[in-house]
């Protein structure tokens, strides 16, 4: 029984965390409606979250191994710097949309989960359906090297709101790239590229606490078997979203948040 509570907890990780949902507001409302700190459990909060981010790192391993080698190009060998400008530029508009966050993050993250409660979290989930309706028919013009240093830092300071869990951070991104008039496809790409600074960081943290209060022995299997279902789920998740943004169906995300904000309010009244 109890592995197959985490493998459920990895599936809701997996399912949730690339879609505008927000991954932590469902482990945060599965916390509170089962009365339990499993999906809370920290350690397992690395171990799913690192399974979500070999599925997204597999998803988009051609583009990173491109933009790496692009941006040393362009430092360290001056023939290529014309041919590798555009990936330089991109890879310096990620490392400017994460700034905002990383910085708000290491400051106020802590404060920010632990003053969370049942109601705010339906009203984090109100804010995410509202904001991915604004956009529901927004399309745009610009492609990849289009992206401005001014739209990285709308987006990044965007980014800073999906701190508080129930307020997507894909989600959030998302919005601020369509109202940014990137292309879908533009916007899809430029949003996971934000996302790993950020969760490399969060799981260079969580690591750091893993090695202070180190997992049970017994424990570690349940962690691995949710890892694996995170990381499944996350893929096809992830290939259900683009297709979704690529119709230009964000609007159904918003359905359901308001659905799930509706659901809080009276059952936790």
């Amino acid at each position: 029984m109890k592995y197959i509570i985490y493998i459920l907890l990895g599936i809701l990780q997996g399912f949730t965390e690339p879609l505008p949902i927000s991954s932590s507001g469902h482990l945060f409302l599965f916390k509170n409606i089962f009365n339990t700190n499993m999906g809370q459990d920290l350690n397992f909060e690395i171990f799913v979250n690192f399974g979500s981010f070999l599925a997204i790192l597999l998803i988009f391993w051609k583009d990173i191994v491109k933009l790496i080698t692009s941006f040393f190009y362009y430092i360290f060998n001056k023939k290529k710097r014309e041919k590798t400008k555009n990936d330089f530029k991109y890879c310096m508009l990620i490392l400017i949309g994460s700034i905002p966050v990383g910085i708000m993050g290491a400051l106020f993250k802590d404060k920010i989960e632990t003053a969370l409660t049942i109601k705010l979290l339906g009203v984090a989930f109100l804010i995410t359906a509202i904001s991915l309706f604004l956009v529901k028919n927004s399309k745009g013009t610009k492609e990849d090297k289009d992206i401005t240093y001014k739209d990285a830092i709308i987006i990044g300071l965007l980014q800073m709101v999906a701190l508080c869990p129930g307020i997507s951070r894909s989600g959030t991104v998302l919005v601020g790239c369509l109202l940014c008039k990137l292309k879908r496809e533009a916007a899809l790409k430029y949003t996971f590229m934000l996302y790993f600074p950020v969760s490399i960081a969060s799981m260079g943290l969580g690591i750091l606490d893993f090695i202070e209060t180190p997992a049970s022995m017994s424990l570690l299997p349940s962690y691995l078997l949710g890892m694996i279902a995170a990381g499944i789920v996350t893929f096809f998740s992830y290939k259900w979203l683009s297709n979704l943004v690529k119709k230009g169906k964000l609007w159904k995300f918003s359905i359901y948040c308001v659905s799930l904000a509706l659901f809080i309010f009276i059952y936790f009244r």
